[in-house]
């Protein structure tokens, strides 16, 4: 990161409970603007609950965690945190987009009128300007030809592609990916990579949770193995991949490349 330029996330000692179970033990990141990191880890080691923490999704129990330098949830008065209503929060996560595993379309609109949905409701922009928007963003995810069809009529890779097209509408300053390609067959994968590819070289400041070790040593800035809620090593994707440092993580990386 430049001198003087803040992150874009930035978790210090965040730590979560889901009763006596403690999922999260004291993560610390930072993502610079513009980075695409990714984290990678067997499953239950937290990767999920630290993304959905991001955008509040899920609570954190302490620490810190902010998105472009503020505090996320949160506010803070004196040196106590007091959580945030709602509607304040729900502001706060539409400068962050999110892809789930499962594309969580809505069925019965298309996938222009999914894509247009969010803006149209949350953000009460005027419909034309959505609507060429929209149009503009599946063409960019490559279903230009497909803005009429239901989710039904569209295969899993596609539907994910209009899932990242309806995140993308918003205009988020950061896209969270919570596994985007496991739910689908082997031979959609590439598809939806391809678009998370060219977001990536556009300049869009990623955190992609995967088993892709390919795109994250093709397209990753950084990646991060999580382990029992910890971050155990984290670095330049080809070096973590090749040169590990950590018992950890080799064993992780022997089961996977």
């Amino acid at each position: 990161m430049g001198a003087g330029e803040r992150p874009m996330v930035q978790a210090e000692q965040v730590h979560k409970w889901y009763g006596r179970f403690e999922v999260l033990k004291g993560i610390d990141l930072e993502v610079a603007p513009a980075e695409v990191m990714c984290i990678v880890g067997p499953s239950g080691s937290g990767k999920s609950t630290f993304l959905r923490c991001i955008n509040h999704l899920e609570r954190i129990h302490a620490g810190r965690l902010s998105v472009d330098g503020h505090l996320v949830g949160y506010r803070e008065k004196g040196d106590k945190l007091y959580e945030m209503r709602d509607r304040e929060i729900a502001r706060q996560r539409l400068d962050i987009g999110m892809v789930f595993q499962r594309f969580n379309l809505f069925p019965h609109m298309t996938a222009l009128q999914n894509v247009m949905e969010a803006p149209l409701r949350a953000k009460g922009e005027p419909k034309h300007d959505v609507r060429l928007h929209a149009l503009a963003l599946l063409e960019r995810v490559g279903l230009a030809d497909r803005a009429d069809s239901y989710p039904s009529q569209l295969s899993g890779g596609q539907q994910q592609r209009v899932a990242i097209a309806r995140a993308l509408c918003m205009r988020p300053k950061l896209m969270l990916f919570d596994e985007p390609t496991s739910a689908l067959d082997p031979e959609l994968v590439g598809e939806v990579l391809d678009v998370m590819r060219g977001l990536a070289e556009s300049g869009m400041t990623m955190i992609v949770v995967t088993h892709e070790m390919g795109f994250a040593r093709e397209v990753g800035d950084s990646l991060v193995f999580m382990d029992e809620g910890r971050v155990v090593e984290a670095g330049d994707p080809r070096e973590v991949l090749t040169n590990p440092q950590h018992e950890r993580t080799r064993a992780f990386l022997s089961k996977v490349l």
